[in-house]
């Protein structure tokens, strides 16, 4: 099973080891909300608000080399 790397933080950020990609990456992941919707009188909505209740990063792939083995998380002074 592959390891998928947390999300990054105000000090951290990915890298790609395979390639050294550090601003493109695709991202699956699934999130569970609760959301306040605001119907008009013409039956459009907006939402006015969301609320996180959980979320859980299923994948990460470099956009550059489409490895999703190599994405790490490192400190950003250090990429």
């Amino acid at each position: 099973m592959d390891v998928v790397p947390e999300l990054p933080d105000a000090t951290h950020r990915w890298r790609c080891a395979g390639c050294g990609n550090l601003t493109r990456f695709d991202v699956t992941r699934s999130r569970r909300t609760t959301e306040y919707w605001h119907f008009d009188l013409a039956g459009d909505h907006a939402v006015d608000d969301t609320e996180l209740l959980a979320e859980t990063v299923e994948s990460v792939r470099c956009r550059w080399c489409g490895r999703d083995d190599a994405v790490e998380l490192v400190a950003r002074s250090d990429a």
